[in-house]
């Protein structure tokens, strides 16, 4: 707008034209632009890591990886901006920002979150022990400190039995050093790539305890936001003007909203239209291939959509009689 030839010509309020001049100032810095995009490629990590967790499917056990991964990204961002060694190299800009991700996951974190990432099997595989992008070793979870502890945790208060605390222990060390039918060499090449999941019911016959723990945590969502959205639909309903809807219809009519919100996904434009996932994440988000499992949440009678719309317009005209008779009384 500033750049505009008829805003040249604008002659008006002294402090307009001042701040005009700064914002054209602005718009043609292009150090001003390259800080912007600096600052966006160091916030994209932080929030493709929050989206990610946000998503209606099992993401507990990648929480504690995808932490670690996130500040290493921005790590990487930060000393290629600044030009230092990623391994010998010192920013104070980067020390704050880990500073800050460091002390929300302390606040945030749960036993739960180590507890399932030390249950997935590839992190115990060599691929991924030996790193990813920077070449830099990782290590397993049973060799880190924090995780362990609160493993310890976990087991105390889930087994309350000595027996089966005594056994389950047993159990994760046989699966960590992958003792008997856990060093087999089938068992050891799939633990790279196979879902978590569906490894422990492969291979976890062995060891009941663990892998009942296993089903448990693993199918666990990271956030509940699945719930808070339902909440909202429910808000949206039981408003001001509808308080006086039984309990059972309005229950009714969350139940068909957010179905009818699910039944949606099936259609062709909520993947390939310009307003596909709508209901799931910003532009210029990457879904990954655990949106499959979303889709597949919707009633299996489509052809029920009408009769849905017809039992909430039938609804409505109930609430709007019931008002008009208040209103004449």
């Amino acid at each position: 707008m500033v750049m505009d030839d008829e805003w040249k010509n604008y002659k008006g309020d002294k402090v307009i034209e001042a701040k005009a001049r700064e914002i054209k100032s602005l718009v043609m810095d292009d150090e001003w632009w390259d800080t912007i995009e600096y600052l966006l490629r160091c916030t994209e990590p932080i929030v493709s890591t929050l989206r990610s967790a946000d998503l209606d499917c099992p993401k507990l056990y990648l929480i504690y990886d995808m932490w670690d991964t996130m500040i290493e990204k921005v790590k990487v961002i930060v000393f290629k901006h600044e030009g230092k060694d990623l391994i010998t190299g010192q920013s104070n800009v980067f020390a704050t920002i880990q500073g800050i991700l460091v002390a929300r996951w302390n606040k945030s974190n749960t036993p739960l979150h180590c507890m399932a990432h030390s249950l997935v099997p590839k992190y115990y595989h060599e691929s991924w022990l030996k790193g990813e992008s920077n070449g830099l070793r990782r290590f397993a979870p049973n060799e880190d400190i924090e995780i362990s502890q609160n493993r310890l945790k976990c087991f105390q208060r889930y087994f309350k039995n000595p027996n089966d605390l005594k056994k389950a222990s047993l159990e994760h060390g046989a699966f960590c050093c992958g003792n008997g039918y856990f060093g087999e060499s089938h068992v050891i090449d799939v633990m790279g790539y196979e879902e978590p999941l569906s490894w422990w019911a492969n291979h976890g016959v062995n060891t009941p305890l663990l892998q009942s723990l296993a089903y448990k945590l693993l199918s666990q969502l990271a956030s509940s936001s699945c719930c808070e959205r339902n909440w909202s639909t429910f808000s949206l309903i039981h408003s001001i003007k509808r308080n006086k809807l039984a309990t059972s219809r309005a229950e009714d009519l969350v139940f068909i909203h957010y179905n009818l919100r699910l039944l949606s996904r099936r259609k062709e434009k909520y993947t390939n239209g310009p307003s596909k996932y709508w209901d799931l994440g910003g532009d210029y988000f990457n879904i990954d291939e655990s949106i499959n499992d979303l889709v597949e949440l919707s009633i299996d009678e489509p052809q029920l959509e009408g009769v849905f719309f017809e039992e909430e317009v039938q609804d409505l005209q109930e609430v709007d009689i019931e008002e008009i008779e208040e209103d004449d009384l």
